[in-house]
C-alpha cells in the first residue's frame, strides 16, 4: 500500500519567482496586479494534479525578525525590499489560498524554511511522503529517505522543474543532503547575507565536506590540509564558519507545527473562491477548477418560449410593437467558406420574457424574416444586442436594411476595459451580473460548428442561448452607468455605437479584385524571387536554403565573416534586426532581406488574398474588428487590408489589383495629412507648432530649420527626413538609442536632435512629461474623446516594463485621439452617403485614409461629403487638411 502524501509550499519562494517568472505585469480592469498570484496557482494546480497529496499547507515568512537577525544583525541585510507590484499580491494570495481550504502556516521569528522542516520531520515520523515546494536550493539539508524536492523555474510564464530525491542529491554532488548546511557555513550565502569563510566558494566548499564530512571533522584536521592559503583562511575564520552554520541550518523542531490532521486536503469552498477568482480575472481557473456552475442559471427567472409556428411569431411580433423595444442575441453558423445560414435567435421583448427561435429544427428562416423585416428595419423600435455588427452584415445580404441601433454590449464592454481579450455574454453576465451563464461554445464545442445544434434537444439550446437576451439587457443598463460615471457617453453613443453599422455595410459592399491581374502579379513576383535568389547565390559563391536560418547563419558568419549580432539556441540569429543592421556591410543582406520581402509578397498577398476572395461577389470582405486594440484603432482581418506593404514598390503595385466594382464607378482616397502632429499640437498647445500649422509651413522643414539652426531654405532633404524621424518618433517615445539605430548616427548627435526639437516645441516636452504624472497618478491615459487605456506599467520597477508604460502614455492621448477622429469622419462620410441615398459607398478605412468606390455622376457630390465630413470631424486649434485623389484602382490614388 503507497505511503499517504503531505506537499508543503514555501509561499513567499515560489510567489516571488512566479512574479519573476512572467514579467508581463498582468493586472485586473481596476488595476490589480496579478501576475505573481496567477502563475503560483498554476504552479500549485501542477504539482497537485501530478502527487495528489491528502495533507497540503503553504508555509510563509512575517515581518518579524527571526532568531538568525538576533544571532547575527547583518542576516538578509542586503536584500532588497519587496516591490510594491509584488507586495501587494502576498495578502490576495493568502486570501485565495483561504477561499481554497489550504492551510497557510506561519510564526513570529522564524522562516517558512523553519516550517517547511519542521511540518516535513513531523510528517515523516508519522509515515508520510513528503513533497517540499521551493525556488530556494537551501532546502536540500531537508532531502530525506521520504522527502523529495521540488524547484519550479519559470521563464517567460513556462514553468520546468528540477525534482531532487535523496539518491539523486548523493549522486550529483557526492554528499548527503544533511551535509549542505556545513557547505554553506564555508561557502556563505549572498543573498541572505551569511558570511561564511571569505575566498572559499561552493565548489571548494564541496570538496571539503566530501573529504572530512562535516565542520568539526575538518576543524579537527586542519594539520592535514596543504594548501597554505586555504588553511589560513579556515584558520582566521573559523568563528565566521560555525555562525555561518547556525544562520544556515533549517530548525526543524517546532511541535506546534506537528498536528499533521490539520493539514488535511479537503473540498475548497466553491463560492469564495468563485468569488475571489471573479474579482482577479481569472477566468482560465473557474474553468480549471470546475467551478462555471457555482452560480447557476436558475437564478435567472426568465420564461423561455420556444417557437414552433407562424401564430407563435406573430405574437413574438406584436410584443415588440407594443414595448417598441427588443433585446436580440443572434446564432450565425458558416455553411462554408463564403456562406452564412442562421442558425437560431433569441429575442427579448420584455425584461421577464424570452422567445427562443431555431432555424435548424422549427423556424422557416425565410417565414421569419418575411414577418419581421419591417420591425429590424423601423429606426423607432430601438434594438439592443450583442457584436450586432455580424448580424447587420447578415441582414444586409437578405436585403433588411437594420435600423435603431440601442446598445451593443460588447462595444460597451470594450470602451470600459480596452485591454481585454475578448467580451463574451458569458464573460459580461459573470463580470457585471455575477452571474454565471453557460457560454454556447461550451456547447457546440469550441470552434465547431453551430450545426451540431441540429443534433441538440432544443430546451437545452433555449435555456442557455435564451437567457442572453436578459443579460444584454441587465449588462446594457450597467455599462451605460459606467460610461456616464467615466464621462464615455459621447465617445460610445456618437462613435463607436453609430460605427457598428459603418462597419457592417463596409464589410457587406466589401473590395473589388482584378482576379487576372492578381494571378499575373503572382508570376512576376516569382520571376523577382528567381532572379534575387540567383544574384544571392552569386555574391555567396555556392546554392543553399535561403530560407534555412541555419544554413543562412553559415554562409554569412562563417564563409562571408560578417560579425555575429547574436544567437539562439540553434545557432545564429538571422532576424529582420540582424539582417537590417548588417545591410551596410555586404551586398548579400540587402538582396536577402529584399528576397524575404518578395516572398512574403507572394505568400501572404499575391496568393493569400486569391484565397479569400468571394467567388459570389468577386470581392474581398474583410472582417474589421473595433474590440481588438487598446488604442481604439480600427483593425483588419480575413485578410488584413490595413498592412498592404507601401515600402517595395512590389509592394505598392499589389494596390493595381483593387478596382471598383464596374465601369459606372471610381475609387477616391482622402487621407489626413499629419493627423497625429496636429492633433499633438491642439494637445500641448505649443505655440510654435501651432503657428507652423497655421501659416501652412512644411512642419518638417520647419523642425528641421530650428534644430539645425539655418533658414528654411537652406534644409537639404537629408536635413527634413531627419526631422521628420524625430518629429513622429517624439510621438512614440522615441529615445536617442532608437532614434540613432533608425536614422545610423551615434546617440549624441541623435539626442542634439531630440533636444534641439524639445527646445523649438518646448509645450512638447511640458506635454510628455505631465502626462507620464498624469499616468501614475490616475492609473490611465485618455484621448481627446475620454478614452481610456490603463497603465500599470508605469508604477513597476522593471525599467524596461516602466519605459515602455511612459511611451505608451505620451503616445495614447495621440494616435488614440486620432483614432477617434478618423472614426467620427467615418461615420458622417457613411451617413451622408446614405441620407442622400447616392450610389457611393464608403468600402475600406486604412489608418488615416478613407476609401470610396464613388459612382461616377457623383464624384463632386462625394469629394464635397468626404471634405466636409473628415475635414470638420473636430474643431482643433490647427487645420484638419485633406487630400484626395481618384482612380481606376487603389495604386493610382496614392
Amino acid at each position: 500500500m503507497s505511503k499517504q502524501k503531505l506537499m508543503a509550499i514555501d509561499g513567499n519562494s515560489i510567489l516571488n519567482r512566479a512574479f519573476y517568472g512572467l514579467p508581463e505585469l498582468l493586472t485586473t480592469s481596476d488595476g490589480i496586479y496579478t501576475n505573481g498570484i496567477y502563475v503560483f496557482l498554476n504552479i500549485m494546480h501542477k504539482f497537485i494534479e501530478e502527487e495528489n497529496p491528502e495533507y497540503i499547507c503553504v508555509a510563509f515568512d512575517l515581518k518579524a525578525p527571526t532568531f538568525r537577525h538576533n544571532k547575527y544583525e547583518g542576516y538578509k541585510a542586503n536584500r532588497k525590499g519587496m516591490p510594491e507590484e509584488l507586495r501587494v499580491q502576498v495578502p490576495l494570495l493568502k486570501e485565495v489560498l483561504d477561499a481554497m481550504n489550504i492551510k497557510r502556516l506561519e510564526m513570529e521569528g522564524f522562516e517558512a524554511d523553519d516550517i517547511l522542516g519542521s511540518v516535513s520531520l513531523c510528517a515523516e515520523k508519522k509515515g508520510l511522503e513528503v513533497i517540499l515546494v521551493t525556488g530556494d536550493r537551501d532546502a536540500f539539508q531537508l532531502i530525506g529517505p521520504s522527502t523529495r524536492l521540488k524547484l519550479p523555474r519559470t521563464r517567460g510564464g513556462k514553468t520546468e522543474v528540477e525534482e531532487y530525491d535523496y539518491n539523486k542529491i548523493v549522486e550529483v554532488y557526492g554528499i548527503k543532503p544533511e551535509q549542505f548546511v556545513d557547505v554553506k557555513a564555508l561557502a556563505g550565502d549572498t543573498s541572505d547575507n551569511i558570511p561564511g569563510v571569505p575566498g572559499i566558494g561552493e565548489k571548494t566548499a564541496l570538496a571539503l565536506i566530501k573529504e572530512y564530512n562535516n565542520l568539526e571533522n575538518l576543524y579537527n584536521s586542519l594539520d592535514s590540509i596543504k594548501k597554505k592559503g586555504l588553511r589560513e583562511k579556515l584558520e582566521t575564520f573559523k568563528e565566521q564558519a560555525f555562525l555561518s552554520r547556525e544562520l544556515a541550518l533549517i530548525e526543524r523542531n517546532m511541535p506546534s507545527l506537528c498536528d499533521i490532521e490539520e493539514l488535511k486536503r479537503v473540498e475548497i469552498d466553491r463560492e469564495k473562491t468563485y468569488e475571489i477568482f471573479k474579482r482577479l480575472e481569472f477566468r482560465s481557473f473557474i474553468d480549471k477548477f470546475g467551478l462555471n456552475d457555482v452560480q447557476i442559471q436558475n437564478t435567472v427567472e426568465l420564461n423561455v418560449k420556444i417557437a414552433k409556428n407562424a401564430s407563435e411569431l406573430e405574437s413574438l411580433k406584436n410584443n415588440i410593437l407594443k414595448s417598441r423595444k427588443v433585446c436580440i442575441y443572434h446564432l450565425i453558423d458558416k455553411t462554408g467558406s463564403f456562406s452564412q445560414k442562421l442558425a437560431a435567435i433569441a429575442i427579448s421583448p420584455v425584461e421577464d420574457e424570452a422567445w427562443y427561435l431555431d432555424f435548424t429544427n422549427n423556424i422557416d428562416e425565410d417565414e421569419f424574416f418575411r414577418q419581421f423585416k419591417d420591425v429590424l428595419e423601423d429606426g423607432n423600435i430601438k434594438k439592443y444586442g450583442h457584436d450586432l455588427k455580424n448580424f447587420i452584415v447578415y441582414l444586409n445580404n437578405r436585403g433588411i436594411d437594420f435600423n435603431g441601433l440601442a446598445f451593443d454590449t460588447m462595444i460597451g464592454a470594450y470602451i470600459i476595459n480596452p485591454s481585454k481579450e475578448t467580451y463574451t455574454i458569458s464573460e459580461l453576465a459573470q463580470e457585471y451580473l455575477n452571474l454565471s451563464v453557460k457560454a454556447v461554445e461550451e456547447l457546440a464545442g469550441k470552434g465547431k460548428s453551430f450545426t451540431l445544434f441540429k443534433d441538440m434537444q432544443p430546451d437545452v439550446l433555449s435555456k442557455t442561448v435564451g437567457v442572453y437576451p436578459h443579460v444584454i439587457s441587465k449588462v446594457s443598463r450597467k455599462i451605460d452607468s459606467l460610461l456616464k460615471e467615466n464621462n464615455q457617453e459621447r465617445l460610445y453613443y456618437d462613435i463607436e455605437l453609430p460605427l457598428v453599422r459603418t462597419l457592417a455595410d463596409m464589410e457587406y459592399y466589401g473590395f473589388k479584385v482584378n482576379v487576372d491581374a492578381l494571378v499575373e502579379f503572382s508570376k512576376e513576383l516569382q520571376e523577382k524571387i528567381d532572379v534575387v535568389t540567383k544574384e544571392i547565390y552569386t555574391l555567396a559563391g555556392e546554392e543553399f536554403n535561403i530560407n534555412s536560418p541555419k544554413q543562412l547563419g553559415v554562409i554569412l558568419f562563417e564563409k562571408l565573416g560578417l560579425p555575429i549580432i547574436k544567437k539562439t539556441k540553434t545557432g545564429y540569429s538571422t532576424d529582420a534586426e540582424v539582417l537590417e543592421e548588417l545591410s551596410d556591410r555586404h551586398e548579400i543582406v540587402e538582396k536577402i532581406l529584399e528576397y524575404r520581402q518578395l516572398v512574403k509578397l507572394k505568400s501572404t498577398y499575391a496568393e493569400g488574398l486569391l484565397a479569400v476572395i468571394n467567388p459570389y461577389t468577386g470581392k474581398i470582405h474583410s472582417s474589421f474588428n473595433q474590440t481588438v486594440t487598446a488604442t481604439g484603432r480600427i483593425s483588419s482581418t480575413e485578410p488584413n487590408l490595413q498592412n498592404i506593404p507601401i515600402k517595395l514598390e512590389m509592394g505598392r503595385k499589389i494596390r493595381k489589383v483593387f478596382i471598383p466594382s464596374d465601369e459606372n464607378y471610381l475609387l477616391l482616397d482622402a487621407d489626413y495629412s499629419q493627423i497625429e502632429l496636429r492633433v499633438l499640437a491642439h494637445i500641448t498647445n505649443d505655440e510654435n507648432m501651432i503657428n507652423a500649422f497655421l501659416n501652412n509651413e512644411d512642419i518638417h522643414t520647419s523642425t528641421a530649420a530650428s534644430v539645425f539652426g539655418i533658414p528654411k531654405e537652406e534644409v537639404t532633404p537629408l536635413m527634413r527626413s531627419r526631422a521628420k524621424a524625430v518629429n513622429f518618433g517624439i510621438v512614440y517615445g522615441i529615445g536617442d538609442f532608437s532614434l540613432a539605430k533608425d536614422l545610423k548616427i551615434s546617440r549624441k548627435e541623435a539626442r542634439a536632435y531630440i533636444d534641439g526639437y524639445l527646445d523649438r516645441y518646448p509645450n512638447v516636452k511640458k506635454y510628455m512629461h505631465d502626462i507620464v504624472e498624469e499616468g501614475k497618478e490616475k492609473g490611465f491615459v485618455t484621448t481627446m474623446f475620454m478614452r481610456r487605456r490603463y497603465l500599470p506599467e508605469l508604477k513597476s520597477r522593471n525599467f524596461n516594463i516602466r519605459s515602455f508604460g511612459e511611451r505608451v502614455a505620451m503616445n495614447t492621448p495621440i494616435q488614440g485621439s486620432a483614432a477617434d477622429i478618423i472614426k467620427i469622419a467615418m461615420v458622417k462620410v457613411h451617413g451622408e452617403l446614405k441620407k442622400r441615398k447616392l450610389k457611393s459607398r464608403l468600402i475600406l478605412q486604412v489608418h488615416d485614409e478613407l476609401i470610396v468606390e464613388t459612382f461616377k455622376d457623383e464624384k463632386e457630390e462625394v469629394e464635397k461629403i468626404l471634405l466636409e465630413g473628415m475635414q470638420n470631424a473636430v474643431s482643433l486649434k490647427v487645420p484638419l487638411v485633406v487630400e484626395i485623389k481618384s482612380g481606376s484602382n487603389w495604386y493610382e490614388t496614392k
